[in-house]
């Protein structure tokens, strides 16, 4: 009887390693379909479907340098699966010689590659990986679902110790109003409960809610897209005449220098193909649609190719104030904004002669 347990435990044992691995192999096989899906529609027209160099629709319309040939293993196998993730998903940089970010040894600074970190969730971003490195004949070691055990664990954690501060805070909350209360009956008169008694353990409290609200927004950009459902409200994109030009020229700075967008849009024959050219964009752009446009364009278009590239106002306005201006004139010149500039203050009133 014990060997024919030991057999059927056997038995189930192999039939629970089995159905792990089919498991492990599907999650596998779903992460490279979808990693497939992401890169054909946002990578390749610029690192082609199979990532060799000029292969892209977009790649030789690009200003330099061009974007690396995926395949060349040689290359590709000195960085590391978090590295491929950090230039996917990563803050643009300003490269402007002068008035630009200060960019470090480290830091992968080319414009044209464009950041997907507030388009994508961190898991299709690793899928995206993933399939990168499949390109180059290699396999990404970093574990998906080992990060999502984390995540869940420290959100776990996170909750209990939000619970246990809780309860920590209302019980001497609790004490120091009992306090205060016989206080009040013995001195005949009201007195308030001693704040300064449950100071620590409000303190506590607070940043054990804060830890919390961390770990759930950790736990929510590894599965959501950021952005996702997010409107951009309507915005106010006058200026004063003073600064016109010098606000356009920060315009064409960022739009060439930080965000890149040369390399998917031209302006007269320089730039990408990827996306519609914007010579006349003062023309046939409304303004305020293309700051918010710029802010999230997945939320005007869930479908785009174009990702949301993390622009602060100020960017916003300054790029979307330089497209206004393009008009299909010369370089160098550039016609007044189509919105409205700030007005004058109007001049005093003349004061009244005396008669």
């Amino acid at each position: 009887m014990k060997a024919a347990r030991l057999y059927a435990l056997g038995i189930v044992g192999a039939v629970v390693y089995v159905w792990a691995m089919v498991t492990v192999a599907g999650c596998a096989n779903e992460q490279g379909a979808k990693g497939h899906e992401l890169y054909s529609h946002y990578c390749s027209p610029c690192h082609g479907e199979s990532g060799k160099q000029n292969e892209g629709f977009n790649w030789s319309s690009m200003p330099d340098p061009k974007p690396k040939d995926l395949t060349n293993k040689s290359e590709m196998s000195t960085f590391k699966d978090e590295d491929i993730f950090n230039t996917i998903s990563r803050d643009m940089k300003d490269t402007s010689e002068v008035g630009g970010d200060e960019i470090g040894d480290d830091d992968f600074a080319v414009p044209t590659m464009p950041t997907f970190k507030y388009t994508l969730s961190e898991e299709e971003v690793w899928a995206i990986v993933g399939y990168v490195r499949g390109l180059h004949g290699m396999k990404m070691e970093f574990k998906v679902e080992e990060r999502k055990k984390q995540l869940a664990a420290a959100l776990q954690t996170a909750q209990t110790n939000l619970e246990q501060a809780t309860k920590a805070y209302e019980a001497a909350e609790k004490q120091a109003s009992e306090e205060a209360e016989k206080k009040s009956e013995a001195l005949k008169k009201d007195v308030e409960p001693d704040e300064s008694s449950y100071a620590d353990e409000l303190a506590a409290m607070s940043k054990a809610k804060k830890e919390l609200d961390a770990a759930q927004a950790t736990m929510t950009n590894l599965v959501t897209r950021p952005g996702k459902g997010t409107s951009v409200p309507r915005p106010d994109i006058t200026i004063k005449p003073d600064q016109l030009a010098k606000t356009v020229a920060l315009g064409q700075r960022l739009y060439e220098n930080k965000y890149g967008c040369n390399g998917c849009h031209s302006i007269g024959p320089d730039g990408g193909k990827v996306g519609p050219a914007l010579d006349r964009a003062g023309f046939r752009l409304n303004g305020t649609w293309v700051y918010r446009w710029l802010k999230n364009p997945q939320a005007m278009n869930a479908e785009t190719r174009m990702p949301a590239l993390g622009l602060n106002d100020a960017d916003a306005k300054a790029v979307t104030l330089y497209l206004t201006t393009l008009r299909g004139e010369s370089e160098g010149e550039f016609a007044a904004p189509a919105v409205a500039p700030a007005a004058a203050p109007a001049p005093p009133p003349a004061e009244k002669k005396k008669k």
